[in-house]
């Protein structure tokens, strides 16, 4: 496959990513401020829309192994980019159920998409190197879609607000542009469609395979290692390191170390094979989240190095468990099914890293802003996701021949 394919095959990478940022960071303050709504109401309108979003992946996983996976994303697209722009442009009446049904409309196209786009990734790539170089460019075109979605609203307006809303008037151009490159330029490919069989047998043939339990086992320890210091990492720069303004740049740095790493995770993969990169990048993370744990006020510089750290990680954990899962699909036979599976774990780590540490940390005595608990804090920023990251290290070490599926 030429670079050209595999570039052409990540760009629609860009737009999905770019959408999800405002998604999952601006819409609770935007509806809260902007659109005046009380938080126990906004906030379970959220939680809803994020339980039933999640719940759909097996079933989206399921129909993506019964129609082409190309039409699945072409469909999925059309209330994907209609729901985002409504999201972020509500009306001054029935805000709340503009936010219910905008939501529902916006992730029932993303994660159609998102199922299907993954498993076409799977049918077109001929093996698993060419597979691991269409997840990574797919994974790459995020990461550049996450860091424009971040930069834009201070570009749009100088007011934040006025910038997220016109934000989403970028979305469909941007949307429409990488759906005709990647249409264009990547084939079908040889999809192995699964039998005919309801979808509580499909899911149980995911679940029978012993690799992809062990992968889904990794992938849960790793992701909410992942997940807690995402959720937490406004908090501890502004509490522990009170470096409130450097959030921003911070994260940019860390996205972009991300993104770059993405070839070098390819090379080490086709070299030492795919479990023993990962491997190394969670060694890595571990001693990035070990110095993180040491850090306290002003310790600005050391924590950007942290970030680099990590985000290097970052990109082996986004680029090689996919890849092989795609393997792992493609030898079922429903890609489509074990994506599906896939993406419902990924959004459970996110669920479970806020319902475990926001909790916790109250439990523990931490007030934002009021300077207490700051252990407890670091605590759960960097030395509880330490512990889950050794998990995942030790699991996928002894599992890593099984896991290495070379086809």
């Amino acid at each position: 496959m030429t670079r050209g394919t595999v570039l052409a095959y990540g760009l629609l990478g860009l737009p999905l990513a770019f959408a999800a940022l405002p998604i999952y960071v601006h819409v609770p303050r935007f509806y809260a401020e902007t659109a005046g709504m009380a938080l126990p109401l906004l906030g379970a309108i959220l939680l809803g829309a994020r339980l039933l979003d999640a719940g759909i992946d097996p079933w989206l996983g399921w129909l993506a192994d019964r129609v082409r996976r190309p039409t699945m994303v072409a469909v999925a697209l059309l209330p994907f980019a209609f729901g985002f722009v409504a999201l972020l442009n509500p009306p001054q009446t029935y805000v709340a159920a503009w936010l219910l049904a905008s939501l529902a409309l916006t992730y029932l196209g993303f994660s159609a998409a998102s199922v299907a786009y993954q498993a076409w990734g799977a049918d077109v790539g001929e093996d698993s190197q060419v597979r691991t170089r269409l997840t990574a460019s797919r994974e790459g075109f995020g990461l550049l879609g996450v860091v424009l979605a971040a930069a834009l609203p201070s570009v749009l307006a100088p007011e934040l607000d006025e910038g997220i809303a016109r934000l989403a008037w970028v979305l469909p151009p941007v949307l429409l542009v990488a759906a005709i490159t990647t249409f264009a330029r990547v084939g079908v490919g040889q999809p192995v469609m699964a039998a005919e069989q309801p979808l509580l047998p499909s899911l149980r043939r995911v679940f029978a395979d012993l690799a992809f339990r062990r992968l889904l086992l990794v992938f849960v320890a790793n992701g909410i290692a992942a997940a807690l210091p995402a959720t937490l990492f406004l908090f501890f720069v502004a509490d522990v390191l009170g470096s409130e303004k450097a959030s921003g740049p911070l994260l940019a740095l860390y996205f972009i170390a991300g993104a770059a790493s993405l070839p070098l995770w390819v090379r080490l993969s086709a070299t030492y094979g795919r479990p023993l990169a990962w491997w190394a990048a969670m060694l890595l993370s571990i001693v990035a989240f070990a110095g993180a744990s040491l850090l306290g006020t002003g310790d600005l510089w050391p924590f950007a190095l942290i970030c680099v750290a990590s985000g290097l990680a970052l990109g082996a954990d986004l680029a090689l468990p996919a890849a092989i899962a795609a393997d792992l699909g493609e030898r079922q036979g429903q890609a489509g099914a074990c994506f599906g599976v896939w993406n419902f774990v990924a959004k459970l780590n996110l669920a479970l890293a806020a319902g475990l540490s926001l909790p916790l940390l109250g439990l523990l005595g931490y007030v934002p802003g009021q300077g207490s608990g700051l252990g407890a804090l670091t605590f759960a920023y960097a030395l509880l996701p330490l512990g889950f990251k050794a998990v995942a290290a030790l699991l996928l070490w002894r599992w890593r021949h099984s896991l290495e599926i070379r086809t």
